[in-house]
């Protein structure tokens, strides 16, 4: 199993980025898939997640109204839409993907990290 994300860069605060994450090496159909990110020094945080069939949404409170998930199953593909970027968004952001709980309504829990798979993580630089 192989998590491929990409669309991480440099931004000046108020812009956009959009991160994709490519799933590969299964069927992912019944499988939510999501977002973490991890800033420096700090622990990795909840983003977002959408469950395997994108009728249930959650977003980190920090997040809302700005980042926009969804999923593209055709393609195993999870994205993340982040409009009105701030310099505290800065940071690693890892795609994961978990097939015990579909719907991933455990993922905004705090410390709650019990997930299938796990990307690489790409880099999200945001300046003031």
């Amino acid at each position: 199993v192989q998590l491929q994300a990409s669309g991480g860069g440099l931004v000046q605060a108020g812009g956009s980025l959009r991160l994709s994450c490519a799933a590969s090496g299964r069927t992912f159909r019944r499988y939510a898939m999501g977002w973490f990110r991890q800033a420096p020094g700090k622990e990795r945080e909840f983003v977002a997640v959408i469950s395997w069939n994108g009728g249930s949404i959650y977003y980190a409170d920090s997040v809302k109204g700005r980042f926009t998930i969804s999923r593209d199953n055709a393609k195993s593909t999870v994205y993340l839409q982040m409009n009105s970027l701030k310099p505290e968004d800065t940071a690693v952001y890892y795609c994961a993907v978990d097939g015990k709980d579909p719907y991933g309504s455990r993922w905004y829990l705090s410390h709650y990290y019990d997930i299938d798979y796990w990307g690489k993580g790409t880099l999200v630089t945001v300046s003031s």
